[in-house]
């Protein structure tokens, strides 16, 4: 909807009202550029763009992985089909549709890749893969500075401090298969965190992160999301990092993940989990210095889509990754 028509990085489009288009396609990348549920900095209705274009290399549709000797934009089918096309003066039609454009793509077989946006659209997003893969089948893995379970914020049931709430209280997402990573600060208060409690959610908060090192909890998280669902619902917050890794965010909060911990996070997750949706939200351009978090979640992007090329190969029956070997002897 905004900036110039581009595919992220140079893949193939595609268009969701013709399933031909994608009818062989790994993944699908949507983009969802809404920003009316923020409730602070607007921006990140630019987002989508800035994370197809933010790179210095050619897009011409391919990026191998050094660390994980695949290409993600090549050994998978990746395609992009634009963006949804969101009015954010109009959330509950945003919302809709934005939920059906991602069930369309989860249907197909394909992984929806979805680029926000602000952290409203992970209703949609993620209720959109529970749609196909059955609600309470899909677990949850939230990277983000904030727990995103308000009730009601300014007197709507909507915005990017509620999502997390909505999609527990549809049944989507169950409460005890909801794992958060990097919470912190001065949001939310006693009584929201006691409904969080009572939904057996689990969340890392950056001290618990910080004390135990962030491999443990990942760890950890991973069992818990694991035991009775069938797939993993990965949403990164760009704000999970801190500040100074990633300033374009419309509620930057001090001490977060360095870029480091979030992309070798995000390259476990996709690699060792079976990942059926992935969101990168909160990125807006308005913001950001140098690129510097367009960049970042252009990564975070490319790291997901080559741990799953990689997990795909290992189930074929290639060599495993490990991280330990050195480069020049191959992975």
């Amino acid at each position: 909807m905004y900036g110039p028509d581009i595919t992220f990085l140079g893949v193939e489009r595609c268009d969701l009202s013709e399933p031909s288009s994608f009818a062989e396609a790994d993944v699908v990348i949507v983009g969802a550029p809404f920003d009316g549920g923020t409730s602070n900095r607007p921006g990140a209705r630019f987002g989508p763009q800035a994370l197809r274009q933010a790179c210095y290399l050619a897009h011409d549709g391919s990026r191998p992985s050094m660390a994980l000797r695949v290409d993600g934009l090549k050994d998978l089918k990746v395609l992009d089909a634009g963006d949804v096309e969101c009015y954010s003066g109009d959330i509950e039609t945003s919302i809709k549709d934005i939920e059906a454009a991602v069930y369309t793509i989860a249907k197909s077989g394909a992984i929806p890749v979805i680029l926000g946006g602000d952290h409203t659209v992970a209703l949609p997003d993620a209720r959109g893969v529970a749609r196909h893969h059955g609600f309470g089948r899909v677990s949850m893995i939230h990277f983000d500075a904030h727990a995103d379970t308000g009730e009601i914020e300014f007197g709507h049931l909507y915005g990017h401090g509620q999502p997390m709430r909505r999609l527990i209280e549809s049944g989507a997402i169950r409460g005890d298969r909801f794992l958060q990573l990097g919470l912190r600060g001065y949001w939310p208060g006693p009584k929201i965190l006691g409904w969080m409690a009572q939904q057996n959610m689990r969340s890392y908060e950056m001290t618990e992160i910080v004390a135990r090192g962030l491999t443990d909890c990942l760890t950890e998280a991973f069992v818990i999301a694991q035991d009775d669902c069938d797939g993993i619902f990965l949403s990164v917050d760009i704000d999970v990092c801190d500040p100074g890794h990633a300033p374009g965010t419309g509620t930057p909060e001090p001490g977060g993940l360095s870029a480091r911990e979030l992309l070798d996070a995000v390259r476990r997750i996709c690699y060792e989990l079976p990942v059926v949706g992935v969101e990168v939200v909160e990125v807006a351009p308005p913001y950001d210095h140098a690129d510097i978090t367009a960049f970042l979640g252009n990564r975070v992007v490319l790291e997901a889509l080559s741990a799953i090329a990689r997990r795909r190969e290992v189930a074929a029956g290639g060599e495993p990754w490990d991280p330990r070997k050195p480069l020049l002897e191959g992975r």
